[in-house]
């Protein structure tokens, strides 16, 4: 047999293998390629980019919130408290971690109850501020809604429930006018103050709220806060303290201030008591009132509108707003011009027929107090007695450029300076005046209407009681103020305020005296028009009644009660007591109240009796002026209604304080 044919190889192993070996070895290489690549990628994070990627992996898990400082607490000379706060619960959200904002705000909605106001005050923080920063949306919650949002709270990532302290005054309507309010921070607080405003949840809005609101407000803090990943604080690593702000200790005193309120009874109408001896005020009132509590965290519609609506004007404050005619309130001081500008010496003596006329003038003229006149008349009986024709006389003589000069030297025509924002300068009667208000030429009848304090007077009773206490005090003119001292924390030491030095309005002792026994012979001599409330009196007063006529004179003899309460004449009285030292000066003005001597005076008498004896008015819980409420007046409360509430200067921090005691001198 023959042999087979030899089968021909067809794959070549050899180069297999080869190819093999030389793709194993890429492979291999290009895994410890990768391997070392990866390698030097983890050494270079953990070794030498450790401390950027720690920095912001810290900055993800620890991020920095504001402490915002308890609002300073405001106290009475006595150490009373007038302005607190209390604990309460508001809704925030982190804009940058709460997503949509409408839908946050729709879905929100269904269990918490949001407002226009409490929106439109979110969205213009929103835009006027950085994201992470956490924006109130509501404020002071109920229980029940906290409860509500507690339940479904994990369903809302940047929204949280916050404690912080929100501003109460404990005495309600008496002290609305002195005080004011706070209000919810708003558009134009951030536009006026900056984007750090908006982490206030109030800001001043009238009253020592408004003009000491930079040092009540404190300063911002800063904690670092380690958070989850929605946000929430876990834990509190590092703090800022923010600085409290500055409690402030005022010269009125709260029993006076509640017996002022108590003397008017049902009357509508303002007061004033200032220290002559300092410039403190010591009372204050604009009647009817109005509660502050309502404003603190957003008022309602119906509440602003019957507060709006009301024809009383409760807002209205008539102490530094409210101008009026002095009426013969003004004649003390317009004596005293006549005597230092030496027109009149004490013992010059005018006749009083009963009337007084221009040269050259037809008709009625000008009348007194008495048909048939007063017959001759000093300096000390023209106040006393309230003889016109003196003073048209005087103003004559005078001239309007030097009635001007001394008039504006008392005080009139410009703001007191009184530490409350908003007060009018009122209008001192010149010929300017009259061509810039009503654009007419100054005639001679226009002066002697100015010289019994009518005509286009307008004056506020601030400063007719700053004018009465700078006779009180021998021609001190003082700047009147509320505050008197301030400090920073419960452990802090009082400062005191300065004030400006006094102003001399009289150089002259005697011609002061003639004026001041003219003002006692008002109350305590037989023709006096006060009279009646130096009656019984253990003490002397000197004082002057007034009345600012609102209508013309045809009905001057009509019985001001049976006129509407708008055609009424307003009474006024000023006065100070004792006479021999004097430690109060007032002035009141009643609006529709006739006559000063019938309403004012009594009113007056009610107020120094308070302040001198301790002597309270009686209560009448039927006589709350309209618009005002019975809290505060007429609660049964005395000493300080907020002493057993927590007035905590930091909830966050979990320490509650109640706010101390202070004693000061009366």
């Amino acid at each position: 047999m023959g042999s087979r044919p030899r089968r021909r190889q067809i794959r070549n192993q050899v180069a297999e293998a080869t190819q093999f070996r030389i793709r194993a070895a890429i492979g291999f290489a290009s895994v410890l390629l990768a391997l070392g690549g990866l390698a030097l990628w983890y050494f270079k994070l953990q070794v030498i980019d450790h401390a950027d990627y720690a920095t912001r992996s810290q900055a993800n898990r620890i991020k920095p919130r504001p402490v915002v400082p308890g609002r300073g607490l405001i106290y009475d000379r006595k150490g009373r408290v007038l302005a607190d706060n209390i604990p309460a619960y508001r809704i925030d959200v982190v804009p940058e971690n709460a997503g949509d904002p409408k839908q946050l705000i729709a879905s929100l909605s269904r269990i918490i109850a949001l407002s226009p106001a409490d929106i439109a005050a979110f969205e213009a923080a929103r835009k006027s501020t950085r994201g992470f920063r956490a924006i109130p949306l509501r404020l002071r919650i109920s229980d029940d809604e906290a409860a509500r949002f507690a339940v479904d709270r994990w369903r809302y990532p940047g929204v949280d429930l916050v404690p912080y302290l929100t501003r109460r005054y404990p005495h309600g309507d008496l002290f609305a006018h002195v005080i004011g309010y706070v209000g919810r921070t708003d558009e134009g607080d951030l536009k006026k103050y900056g984007e750090n405003q908006a982490l206030y949840a109030h800001t001043g809005r009238t009253g020592i709220e408004r003009y000491y609101d930079e040092a009540l407000r404190g300063s911002i803090g800063y904690e670092q806060v380690e958070t989850n990943v929605e946000g929430r604080a876990l834990n509190t690593i590092g703090r800022v303290p923010a600085t409290p702000g500055a409690d402030l200790r005022l010269s009125l005193d709260l029993d006076l201030q509640r017996a002022m309120v108590m003397a008017f009874g049902d009357l509508e109408g303002s007061a004033v008591a200032i220290d002559p001896r300092s410039g403190g005020i010591l009372a204050m009132v604009s009647l009817p009132s109005y509660d502050p509590n309502l404003f603190v965290n957003g008022i309602s519609h119906a509440d602003f509108r019957r507060l709006n609506d009301n024809p009383s004007r409760p807002q209205f404050n008539r102490l530094v707003l409210g101008g009026v005619a002095p009426g013969s309130t003004i004649k003390p001081l317009l004596a005293l011009a006549g005597l230092d500008s030496g027109v009149r010496k004490p013992e010059d003596k005018t006749l009083s027929t009963g009337s007084f006329r221009l040269p050259g003038m037809r008709g009625r003229g000008w009348g007194d107090s008495h048909t048939h006149g007063h017959g001759w008349t000093d300096a000390r009986k023209s106040i006393a007695d309230s003889v016109n024709t003196y003073y048209y006389r005087l103003a004559q003589d005078m001239g309007v450029e030097r009635f001007d000069t001394y008039l504006a030297k008392y005080g009139f025509g410009k703001p007191t300076g009184i530490d409350l924002a908003g007060e009018i300068e009122g209008i001192l009667p010149s010929p300017a005046a009259k061509a810039k208000l009503v654009g007419e030429q100054w005639y001679p009848g226009d002066l002697i209407n100015a010289a019994i304090g009518q005509g286009m007077w307008k004056v506020t009773p601030l400063q007719l009681a700053r004018g009465t206490a700078a006779i009180a005090d021998d021609g001190r003119l003082r700047r009147p103020h509320l505050v008197a001292a301030q400090r920073t924390g419960f452990n802090s030491a009082w400062q005191s305020l300065p004030q400006p030095q006094p102003v001399r309005i009289s150089d002259r002792a005697d011609n002061l005296l003639v004026v001041q026994e003219g003002m006692q012979m008002t109350v305590h001599g037989p023709g006096g028009t006060a009279r009646t409330i130096g009656i019984g009196s253990p003490y002397r007063m000197a004082g002057k009644t007034g009345t600012a006529q609102v209508v013309n004179r045809r009905i001057a003899g009509i019985n001001p009660k049976s006129l509407p309460m708008h055609q009424r004449h307003r009474a006024l009285f000023v006065g100070y007591a004792p006479a021999e030292a004097p430690t109060i000066a007032v002035a009141v003005a009643v609006e529709g109240g006739g006559y000063g001597s019938s309403t004012a005076a009594p009113i007056a008498r009610k107020i120094l009796d308070a302040w001198l004896l301790g002597k309270m008015p009686e209560p009448d819980p039927k006589a709350i002026p309209l618009g005002a409420v019975p809290v505060g007046v007429f609660a049964n409360v005395v000493g300080t209604p907020a002493a057993t509430g927590v007035v905590a200067s930091d909830v966050q921090a979990g320490n509650a304080t109640v706010a101390p005691a202070l004693q000061a001198p009366r």
